[in-house]
């Protein structure tokens, strides 16, 4: 009961508003008791998900749980991920506290550096994603995974009550992204690639943010040899595939598309489609909330003159 009401003072931060949170709120404790209950008595049964779409910008299916599923949700997150969180390493950084997009860039930056020695050397990028990555996730090997570090059945019977919630189409495979646990269940997941690159390709130089990531290395034969090992890991024991669409190996001279920015050897840039879409959103949405944003964004990289151009469309469009 405890862990239920910290987690509803943690999910109603920004929601006070919300039909549906109020609507909970009314009968909050008698609400919280039947789902106290329902755990107890192992009655309790996920409910149906709230379907929709975002641009992201590429359209994305978001699938939203009831109130009373999204405080389960935090219950569990909230107790789960300290205990996994110390497991996971230093160079994952996705949905993890003190990470981020920023850490993963700027701890690129430092792996370019030192792999090119002060870009005084070569520095190859091998660059992978993973195909249709939350779709493909498998309830089975998801759960196979949990059990090794939490064996105990109770425990067990409620994480395979969420995750067995939602399919993508194929029973017993994906994870919703609207879900809490859905990204702290992604990392573990991933969890076992990380592992892999490490302790048996031994990779010093690999981070990962979501199902995007990079190794870097001097030797471009190398990096080529290792692609097929961490193809044939992926399938075998996570059963995913690296997207054969977005392979990419190049020199760090050439230039490298990551999150959302392109690394060289002494500049980071905002990627064309990202600035077009930021310029576009401050035209739509000209609040200073929405410049200021994005200004904060580009004081990661170089760009001055996007900054420039940022408060000069605010000047003309925005709240004054």
């Amino acid at each position: 009961m405890k862990n239920l009401l910290d987690a509803w003072t943690e999910f109603l931060v920004g929601k006070k508003k919300k039909l549906d949170v109020q609507g909970f709120k009314e009968r909050l404790l008698e609400n919280i008791r039947e789902l106290h209950n329902d755990l107890v008595t192992h009655q309790y049964e996920h409910e149906a998900y709230y379907h929709f779409r975002i641009a992201d910008p590429k359209l994305r299916d978001i699938h939203k749980a009831s109130v009373r599923d999204r405080l389960l949700h935090h219950a569990i997150h909230r107790k789960l991920y300290p205990f996994y969180d110390r497991l996971f390493i230093a160079d994952s950084f996705s949905c993890r506290e003190e990470k981020g997009t920023h850490k993963a860039m700027d701890r690129f930056q430092k792996f370019a550096g030192s792999v090119s020695k002060n870009n005084t050397r070569t520095c190859w990028v091998l660059k992978l994603d993973v195909r249709k990555f939350f779709a493909s996730i498998d309830h089975d090997v998801l759960l196979s995974i949990l059990y090794r570090r939490v064996p105990n059945l109770e425990t067990m019977w409620l994480f395979e009550r969420v995750i067995s919630s939602f399919s993508s189409g194929i029973p017993g495979k994906g994870l919703p992204l609207g879900n809490l646990t859905s990204q702290l269940f992604a990392n573990v997941y991933m969890n076992e690639l990380d592992q892999f690159m490490k302790q048996v390709l031994k990779i010093k130089h690999y981070i990962r943010y979501a199902d995007d990531f990079v190794v870097l290395s001097k030797d471009r034969d190398w990096l080529l040899h290792q692609l097929p090992k961490i193809d044939e890991f992926l399938w075998n024991t996570l059963r995913l595939h690296i997207h054969p669409k977005k392979i990419e190996l190049r020199t760090l001279s050439s230039g490298i598309d990551f999150l959302g920015w392109r690394h060289s050897e002494r500049y980071r840039t905002l990627r064309k489609a990202t600035e077009e879409r930021m310029f576009q959103n401050l035209v739509e949405k000209p609040t200073e909330a929405v410049a200021a944003s994005y200004l904060g964004l580009l004081h990661h990289g170089n760009a001055h003159t996007l900054q420039n151009k940022v408060e000069n469309i605010f000047w003309m469009f925005g709240e004054h």
